[in-house]
């Protein structure tokens, strides 16, 4: 199973949609049966067992193996990641979109870094309430007003010859890796 997988297809989101689907994912963070589920869930079995058989065939569960149960062999089933997170392109389709991103390297990299932030936070996330790990984390958020391009141009200069010294001094020093994010972009709720 791996940690973390990116939803982009439109089938997933819809299957993820229903309430049930969550929980039976949830529980198969750990392989199970759909009668083991359905137990846990307090749900009825061929109930589950539907949901079970659609979360597979849209790629967010699969078969692991099987057991025996009595006189019956149970299929087991597992969620093909510990966590999932819905990319937000999945909603950019229109050609207007699609041509932005691909004029404007600037930004399809926040966009870019905005996915890399969502995914890096939803796998804390789970280290904290399935690990119990307490996560040294931090999160920095200003406001600067830049008047016009050249404004923008001294900003980004004075702010890496300020952080610079001490990026180099860190980055190569010895201990646990941290991420350091800059990102500078128009207030999206304010017009120019």
């Amino acid at each position: 199973m791996k940690s973390i997988a990116e939803v982009t297809s439109t089938e997933a989101v819809q299957a993820m949609a229903h309430p049930m689907r969550l929980r039976i994912l949830a529980a198969l963070r750990e392989p199970g049966s759909a009668a083991g589920v359905a137990r846990e869930l307090g749900e009825p079995r061929q109930k589950v067992n539907y949901h079970v058989k659609e979360l597979e065939r849209v790629g967010l569960a699969h078969r692991v193996g099987e057991r025996r149960a009595g006189n019956l062999v149970e299929s087991l089933y597992q969620a093909t990641a510990a966590t999932y997170v819905v990319s937000p392109r999945l909603a950019w389709v229109d050609q207007p979109r699609i041509e932005a991103l691909a004029e404007q390297v600037a930004l399809e990299n926040l966009v870019a870094v905005g996915e890399r932030l969502q995914q890096a936070a939803a796998l804390l996330l789970d280290r904290a309430a399935f690990d119990g790990e307490k996560i040294a984390s931090a999160a920095v958020e200003a406001e600067v007003r830049l008047a016009d391009a050249a404004q923008r141009t001294a900003f980004l200069k004075e702010y890496m010859s300020a952080v610079g010294p001490i990026l180099k001094k860190y980055g190569d020093s010895q201990g646990d890796p941290y991420r350091v994010v800059l990102a500078v972009h128009p207030d999206p709720k304010e017009k120019s």
